[in-house]
């Protein structure tokens, strides 16, 4: 990224998809190793913050990304731990607000696990409904459920790869973290230079509202309609491309088929 001296950086990347390929058992999901080099290398440069953000748990994404000076945020920016380990957390009425939306969810998540190849997994503020392991022929008798599960009052459902994903806290979205980190941090996103990546629904909220402040946004994989978007094929062209924004020399090779597009 080519800015004027002085002005300082946000670079914000979701995990799963962005960071780390697309895995078919979502517990065995871990940072490739040229994303892991990217973040050690941005986080060294002064003026600059590096962040991960995920709708997974902190805990669970703090095991998958055990880099000192990265700062986390989970459940798509509710909670956040930042460098030297201080932790940000909903508040009471917050969570009053998850236990009803589970409630209201839970008969029509039972419905969910019981059809084939479905995998219903509770991620404390939001659930995800898994559809890979759906046989293709029967995805169509899905889409009835999936409907309702949109329409349910009180919550907020975004489409990624296989799966759908219900926000317990509707205004829990990536754009919602992204902004409040911007306020935990103290920067003016007028001012500062921002870059977001991202591969799904809840990640194309935070990419148009980065695009609005004059930033810079990536899709992985499946190129998304947002004029301005710039879309990197998988987590290694990503990498590569942001390393070349940011002024760092590459790690590796080019390999044949690595492909950004602008």
């Amino acid at each position: 990224m080519t800015t004027r001296m002085g002005r300082r950086r946000l670079y914000v990347f979701d995990f799963d998809g962005t960071l780390s390929p697309i895995v078919p058992d979502r517990s065995a999901a871990r940072l490739h190793p040229e994303c892991r080099e990217l973040l050690k290398e941005l986080v060294r440069a002064p003026g600059r913050f590096v962040a991960v953000l995920s709708s997974r748990e902190i805990e669970d994404l703090s095991r998958r990304v055990p880099l000192p000076g990265v700062i986390l945020g989970g459940a798509s920016g509710l909670e956040w731990r930042l460098p030297g380990g201080h932790r940000i957390r909903p508040g009471d009425e917050a969570q009053t607000r998850r236990e009803k939306a589970r409630a209201i969810l839970a008969p029509l998540l039972s419905r969910f696990s019981s059809f084939p190849g479905v995998d219903v997994e509770d991620k404390g503020w939001s659930v995800a409904v898994h559809l890979r392991h759906v046989l293709p022929e029967a995805a169509a008798m899905l889409e009835p459920l999936l409907k309702e599960l949109e329409e349910t009052p009180g919550i907020r459902v975004f489409r990624g790869p296989s799966v759908a994903e219900a926000q317990l806290l509707p205004q829990a979205n990536k754009s919602f973290g992204v902004r409040r980190l911007c306020r935990f941090l103290g920067l003016d996103p007028s001012k500062a230079q921002l870059l977001y990546a991202g591969d799904d629904e809840n990640d194309a909220v935070a990419i148009r509202w980065v695009l609005r402040k004059g930033g810079i946004a990536f899709c992985v994989g499946k190129p998304m309609r947002i004029p301005g978007v710039r879309v990197a094929e998988t987590p290694v062209d990503l990498a590569r491309a942001v390393r070349e924004l940011a002024a760092i020399g590459p790690r590796l090779e080019k390999g044949k088929g690595s492909k950004v597009v602008g």
